[in-house]
């Protein structure tokens, strides 16, 4: 515990300025969270419209996701996901029915073996191919600076890996984790989502949904916990400057409000915290700029009727990456069905009009799913993210910030922060973990030391 009184600014609401504010308050700091929306949970949102809550994406985590886990516990959110008992993922294409990719009851790493024996995507030539090189990949330590400076893609061609193979099995799992297909996406952090969620643990890959829509299940029990721990949260707040005073930090939005704190957390997105930070630490907002940023597209699309029977499913030569039903979650009729997909690293999509991703996504759809051939589309929206994640790319190892700053009392927190994860749930929360500890470790009392066999106070004359 630190002494009573000491003050901590959170500039930022969403999982990491959550996680971090909640630390800080439960080790006694008086904390007070910025938060330029009039919501809480920062990327994680959802919005009405026509009487439909709309997540703005699908934000899938798995069980090895331990603090995102305890985090929605801690909010009292746990009750509004769900975790697959054995991990499940029906994989679809055009005029082919629909294969399985689960594990079975048997240790990591043979709980995938069955699964990847009658993959049908694959001829059994590829499958034994792929065998070969998971074990490759078991071998290799994501930590490896030298990992970070190749793709994931030219690992996996000189191990025996061509573009059917990548594209009908490494992408469907690499696309959506890193936000970047295997070919552009840095071969460590590559190596470190097929270790944590398929090789090291059987269960760990097992996948969870969010089953309400993310604004109940996150940002409302979020401002309540955060209420009740004794944070202040102040809604609509920009920060506009961040300045070193005698006591502290000084943060000021545009009306030339200002607060004060002994120490401060930065938990923007890492565009906004480089242009915040760039005059206490220039180098730092040089490294956030060339982080770069991968987008992410989703269509919402509302038949009359039920199209699929798979609460998700993944597409394999098809434009559709992830399809999830959203139809209870987002209040859409029973007797209809609400679809939402799922389009990573989708710097074309971005920019296609809603009429050109209708004109292409809905035949596609149809190419799938036989019944939507025949079923009215009643609705047809699209959300975009332009900067939804930094881009996960070789050399981004080195980019990416701890979260204890050169400025003594300025802690870090973002996805974006050096977790050893990639831009994910997970991430987002360790990350406010590891500023709170930065932030409070600067708000402790120095601790005395020794002058001539006399203990001193540090400071004391």
């Amino acid at each position: 515990m630190i002494a009573p009184g000491r003050r901590v600014v959170v500039i930022g609401g969403g999982l990491a300025g959550i996680a971090a504010a909640l630390d800080c308050a439960q080790a006694g700091a008086q904390v007070t969270v910025l938060e330029v929306r009039r919501r809480l949970g920062g990327a994680i949102y959802s919005f009405e419209r026509d009487g439909l809550r709309i997540d703005n994406g699908q934000h899938v985590f798995m069980r090895c996701c331990v603090a995102y886990r305890a985090l929605l516990a801690r909010i009292g959110s746990e009750r509004t996901v769900s975790i697959q008992p054995r991990l499940r993922v029906p994989v679809l294409s055009p005029g082919a029915p629909t294969a399985l990719l689960r594990r079975r009851a048997l240790p990591a790493p043979l709980h995938m073996a069955g699964a990847l024996a009658r993959y049908p995507r694959l001829t059994i030539p590829q499958r034994l191919s792929v065998a070969r090189a998971a074990l490759g990949l078991a071998r290799l330590d994501p930590r490896d600076e030298a990992l970070d400076r190749v793709t994931f893609g030219e690992w996996l061609a000189r191990h025996g890996q061509d573009p059917n193979t990548v594209d009908a099995l490494w992408d469907v799992i690499v696309r959506p984790t890193l936000n970047l297909p295997a070919a552009e996406a840095s071969l460590a952090l590559g190596a470190f989502v097929f270790r944590n969620a398929l090789l090291d643990r059987a269960d760990a890959g097992d996948m969870g949904f969010h089953r309400a829509a993310l604004s109940e299940a996150i940002g409302e029990p979020a401002e309540r916990a955060l209420s009740a721990a004794g944070v202040e949260v102040r809604f609509g707040w920009r920060a506009q400057r961040l300045q070193r005073t005698g006591t502290g930090f000084e943060v000021h939005d545009g009306r030339d409000d200002g607060l004060s704190a002994e120490a401060a957390i930065v938990a923007l997105p890492h565009q906004r915290a480089g242009a915040l930070l760039q005059p206490l630490l220039p180098t730092l907002a040089r490294d956030l700029d060339a982080l770069g940023s991968s987008p992410i597209v989703n269509l919402h699309v509302i038949y009359d009727r039920r199209v699929c029977e798979e609460p998700f499913a993944a597409g394999v030569r098809t434009p559709v990456q992830y399809l999830f039903d959203r139809t209870a979650a987002g209040g859409a009729p029973p007797d209809g069905q609400y679809l939402a997909v799922s389009l990573s690293a989708a710097k074309r999509e971005m920019q296609m009009s809603a009429d050109a991703l209708r004109e292409r996504y809905l035949p596609a759809l149809g190419e799938l799913l036989p019944r939507a051939r025949e079923a009215n589309v009643e609705s047809f929206l699209v959300t975009r993210e332009h900067a939804a994640t930094f881009r996960a790319a070789p050399g981004v190892g080195a980019l990416r910030a701890s979260a204890r700053s050169d400025v003594p009392g300025l802690a870090l927190a973002g996805a974006w922060t050096d977790t050893g994860w990639p831009a994910t749930l997970e991430s987002a929360v360790l990350s406010g973990h590891a500023a709170a500890r930065a932030a409070l470790a600067a708000l402790e009392p120095a601790p005395p030391f020794v002058v001539g066999g006399a203990v001193r106070e540090a400071g004391a004359a």
